[in-house]
């Protein structure tokens, strides 16, 4: 398999991601549509994804050993590793191929550190998964990889088995119902034009627009070096179709928006040599903990 193929199965597999994810989330057409009618970009294709994130149990055959063969397959490397006490999780970043492509965030469940009765729930779904499910994929057919991100990887859950789990760990809950779905995309403001190239300003400018941000640990979340901005939006509620014909309005996913400041040993180079490398890398646990957030009740319900 040559590199040049490889880079073409993940623009088919990134592509399909985004294509059903902006089916998904009204929010993304919105922040789009404003950003072209205000000629903040010509078209879409002029915003940089800064990172998409997924969400995994971590149990046998699942999690995050079996769900990053796909992209380390296709080049990405492994990175830092961040641990989530509270929400019980753990995660790590990936890099990817080449400068146009996303980061990706891979966040997996501690599925041993909830009660029995939620480890009780989750297991049975997730042991129908008897073997890993991306060994018996052929990571060089793009859309058969496309097609394996968007199925579902055990049955239908219950609404009961949701609300329960919803109790203890609304992550839990997100991915038995959502499962590989595509968490979230974000959109790099510091690529934008002045007025809009940075969180605070493109925040003005999306509540100007009728979009709620989440407010989990303040509007913008700031790394401790100041070098890494985020905010969000609240999470999109999905019409969620259970087992038994039950319906249920579930939190779906949402848009992030990331500022990268220039590092100190680059700020002379004149603005338009400046590339992704020049910038702060990296993600940081503190803010990724308020933004898991964009997804939780307590911004979902205000």
């Amino acid at each position: 398999m040559s590199a040049t193929h490889r880079l073409e199965t993940l623009d088919i597999v990134l592509n399909g991601l985004m294509r059903r994810y902006k089916e998904r989330v009204p929010d993304v057409g919105v922040i789009l549509n404003a950003m072209m009618a205000n000629g903040v970009v010509p078209s879409a294709d002029n915003i940089e994804n800064d990172h998409i994130a997924f969400r995994t149990m971590g149990v046998a055959n699942l999690g995050v050993q079996s769900f990053e063969k796909i992209f380390l397959h296709y080049g990405y490397e492994k990175r830092d590793h961040y641990f989530f006490e509270g929400k019980k999780l753990d995660a790590w970043w990936y890099s990817p191929p080449r400068e146009t492509d996303p980061r990706i965030f891979v966040s997996e469940l501690r599925v041993n550190d909830l009660s029995e009765e939620s480890q009780r729930i989750i297991r049975s779904y997730t042991d129908e998964v008897t073997a890993d499910p991306v060994d018996a994929l052929d990571l060089d057919n793009g859309a058969e990889v496309d097609a394996f991100l968007h199925q579902p990887l055990w049955r239908t859950p219950t609404v009961a088995d949701y609300k329960s789990l919803l109790l203890e760990s609304e992550y839990a809950a997100w991915v038995i119902y959502n499962r590989y779905y595509l968490n979230h995309f974000t959109i790099s403001v510091h690529n934008l034009p002045e007025g809009y190239n940075t969180v605070a300003a493109f925040n003005e400018f999306l509540e100007k627009n009728g979009i709620r941000l989440n407010t989990s640990g303040g509007k913008i979340k700031v790394s401790p070096d100041g070098g890494l901005l985020q905010s969000a939006t609240i999470a999109e509620m999905i019409n969620a179709k259970f087992a038994n014909n039950e319906h249920l309005e579930i939190s779906g996913s949402y848009v992030e928006f990331a500022e990268r400041k220039i590092l100190p040993q680059f700020q002379n180079i004149p603005p338009a040599e400046i590339t992704r490398r020049h910038r702060r890398d990296g993600f940081e646990a503190a803010n990724a903990d308020k933004i898991f957030e964009s997804t939780y009740t307590t911004q979902t319900g205000k």
